[in-house]
């Protein structure tokens, strides 16, 4: 099937580009009787979509507002270069119709980006905007290794040696008239430096009414924190699990979380990176398709849906599991992590966490040695994209410097699936309400929910 792209607009891209036709009033007074919390730095390419063929120039307007109105006698920092490149930095004056930048092209797809930033009584205030070129063509760096699929099936095969073990436990402050919610924790698959047993925990929210439920498994964005579940899904006639990933219970105080993140939990993300068999993500993915063990365990279960949804960390782990996985039927992925991280080794952008991004001097990331860089394409979301044979709603933003376009178009690209794609170009690594309500129409579209 052939993709399907759509743009979605936030109102303030529509804006930024009225800007570029637009004729200024008048100025606005001396910075020091402004209004700074309304003050904002412009920036928009000159075409509406953001979107150019190779060798086309971009070029960039700049304008610093107050209220709306263009700012007197403003004056900004800038770069402009390739998704996450080191860039020249320029600083000049912004006319009252805004200061016109020439971007350059590219010959092969990518992005350009231009950053300004104005310091106006004592704060500094940023804005920014990424033109693509070409981006369908984006080829990922990141490699296969031979024995890839053999590597994860004997993963999956030593899971299923592991009784699951379930235990719930009902929070009844949680439930709702329509949503019973349980704290609930099963085992999984062990490794040398993990407690054993080691577990999965997460929030169960289960329709109360007597039925057949499509299942659909939350997987979570980077970091150490508090679940909570989604009531509102589970409503709509769904069962729904919300898990955390480091064997955890999800229920404690956040200063709990604050703690580990700041402690033990640090930099987790590249926890035994030299070894393919400990590697923090070998539990990670693999305890993914363990809560898919839950799930079809449920009585409630139809037997036929089940749909993994995540952003950003959580972007990553739904396209792992459903590559993993036959047993999910559709998936949903917002600004996927660890997105041909290898492209970074090559100069050129790549996923988050960025484990072999060169030093601000330049200098070679003190994990790209060669045992790290194997590991990770056992790991990359893009040789999990390669093997999707389910339907796909995938979306991100051209601004984000986390999970960067660049990175995400490489795994993109090369599924074979069923897809769609909605692009808000203005949007970094955020979650506007018009992003959440597109996936939500999705999702409640594909398990036809009520």
């Amino acid at each position: 099937m052939m993709p399907r792209l759509f743009r979605l607009f936030l109102l303030a891209a529509s804006g930024a580009n009225a800007l570029c036709a637009a004729t200024p009033l008048s100025p606005v007074p001396a910075p020091a009787n402004l209004r700074v919390a309304s003050i904002q730095v412009r920036v928009a390419p000159d075409h509406r979509d953001w979107t150019y063929r190779l060798g086309e120039p971009a070029r960039f307007r700049v304008m610093v507002t107050a209220d709306n109105t263009p700012v007197d006698n403003a004056t900004v920092t800038y770069s402009v270069g390739p998704d996450m490149m080191p860039a020249e930095k320029k600083t000049a004056a912004v006319p009252l119709d805004g200061l016109v930048v020439d971007g350059g092209t590219l010959k092969e797809g990518g992005f350009i980006r231009l950053k300004a930033s104005v310091e106006i009584a004592g704060k500094t205030y940023e804005g920014k905007a990424t033109a693509a070129f070409a981006p369908e063509t984006i080829k990922p760096y990141q490699t296969e290794l031979a024995d890839f699929d053999a590597f994860w099936q004997k993963g999956k095969a030593d899971l299923a040696k592991i009784p699951l073990e379930a235990r719930l436990t009902l929070l009844p402050d949680a439930c709702t008239d329509k949503v019973n919610v349980y704290h609930v924790n099963f085992r999984t698959l062990n490794q040398n430096w993990n407690p054993s047993p080691p577990r999965v925990y997460g929030i169960l929210c289960e329709p109360k009414a007597p039925g057949k439920y499509p299942a659909v498994l939350k997987v979570p964005g980077a970091g150490v924190r508090p679940y909570f579940g989604d009531t509102d899904l589970a409503a709509r006639g769904a069962i729904v699990l919300e898990i955390g990933i480091h064997g955890i219970p999800v229920n404690m105080a956040k200063d709990v979380y604050d703690a580990m993140y700041g402690g033990a939990l640090h930099s987790y993300w590249v926890n035994q990176l030299d070894n393919r068999d400990t590697y923090y993500y070998h539990r990670v993915y693999l305890g993914c398709i363990r809560a898919n063990d839950f799930l079809t365990s449920r009585e409630m279960w139809n037997g036929k849906d089940l749909l993994v949804m995540g952003a950003s960390q959580g972007g990553q782990l739904s396209i792992v599991t459903a590559a993993l996985d036959p047993r999910v039927t559709a998936l949903s992925a917002t600004h996927p992590a660890m997105c041909d991280v290898a492209a970074e080794l090559h100069g050129r952008a790549g996923g988050w966490p960025h484990p072999f991004k060169p030093n601000d001097d330049g200098s070679p990331s003190s994990h790209s040695t060669p045992a790290k860089i194997t590991t990770a394409s056992y790991y990359d979301t893009v040789n999990f994209a390669r093997r999707l044979k389910v339907p796909g709603f995938y979306i991100w933003g051209y601004n984000d410097e986390t999970c960067p376009p660049t990175s995400t178009f490489a795994a993109y690209n090369v599924i074979t699936a069923p897809k769609t794609l909605a692009v808000e170009p203005e949007q970094s690594h955020t979650y506007p309400a018009e992003q959440g309500e597109a996936i939500n129409l999705w999702v409640v579209s594909t398990l036809n929910l009520k």
